[in-house]
């Protein structure tokens, strides 16, 4: 049996965005682990190798986790299965 190689990673539970470890098309079907689940998502957009997407919908102004630590605040709603980016989140450095 061959194994497919994968797509994204999660590194902690409590992450809301998944990291891409290879070019990533538009409604191609991810899936990752999250703690002990497993979890499909269909993407939205296009994702670059190494850059996130999100692995449910985050509404504005909720934080973006990933390592298990905040790394930004949705700037607005950015829906399951979409590129986040600098272009729908602020770090905390930006955000001040």
């Amino acid at each position: 049996m061959i194994r497919e190689r994968p797509k994204a990673i999660v590194l902690h539970s409590r992450d809301n965005v998944a990291t891409a470890i290879r070019d990533l098309e538009v409604g191609e079907l991810v899936e990752v682990k999250v703690g002990s689940q497993s979890v499909v998502v269909k993407l939205l957009d296009p994702i670059p190798f190494r850059h996130k997407f999100a692995l449910l919908d985050i509404p504005k102004g909720e934080e973006v986790y990933k390592y298990g630590e905040v790394i930004a605040t949705a700037l607005r709603d950015i829906k399951r299965g979409e590129h986040v980016h600098i272009h729908n989140i602020a770090s905390p450095q930006r955000s001040a």
